[in-house]
């Protein structure tokens, strides 16, 4: 990466666009371009892990929402020397859950989150790798809190904020942090 670079170009210029995806005229951004190459993941990461040392933003537990969540949230965890906990698909977690559904496009979606995976107070860092219309982000938002935490941030690598998500969540009060967005394409 060039000094001149901006980590969000540098970024921007590792993420694939493909046409029709899933759906005719849906322009699908594709991040597994950013965790191919050492270099490229060693930069998106190191922009997180930044950004939540400092005490201000520092959680106790980072949240990965399923499924590329799992990928950045756990390595983001382990940098930070903290926890990490999935929110998963329904029906994937073995122990007492918590659940929260969600509407989608075309009907809807419900998440889980094991009842003990966060304690009262903890603060808790939720990470995805995009936010759409911020749907799955924020049954993750309500999951948590029904267990007592409190979510710090919502942070992904993208934003399309012609999908509406990013100020539903903002609008809901949750900060949010990304790091590339794809307004108007």
């Amino acid at each position: 990466m060039h000094s001149t670079t901006s980590v969000n170009d540098y970024l921007r210029a590792h993420i694939r666009t493909v046409p029709d995806w899933p759906a005719p005229g849906v322009q699908f951004r594709d991040i597994t371009p950013l965790l191919q190459d050492p270099k490229v993941f060693r930069v998106m990461t190191d922009a997180f892990v930044h950004r939540y040392m400092g005490r201000d933003l520092r959680p106790d537990v980072v949240a990965g929402l399923d499924a590329r969540g799992f990928i950045l949230g756990a390595v983001i965890a382990h940098e930070l020397n903290i926890g990490f906990v999935p929110i998963r698909k329904k029906g994937k977690l073995p122990f007492t859950t918590v659940e929260e559904t969600y509407e989608l496009e075309y009907g809807s979606a419900t998440v889980e989150l094991h009842t003990d995976a966060v304690k009262p107070g903890d603060r808790v860092l939720l990470i995805d790798d995009l936010i759409a219309t911020g749907g799955t982000m924020m049954a993750g938002k309500k999951l948590l809190e029904k267990l007592g935490a409190t979510v710090v941030e919502g942070a992904a690598i993208v934003d399309l904020p012609e999908l509406g998500g990013s100020k539903h969540l903002k609008d809901s009060g949750l900060p949010l942090f990304t790091l590339v967005d794809f307004a108007g394409h």
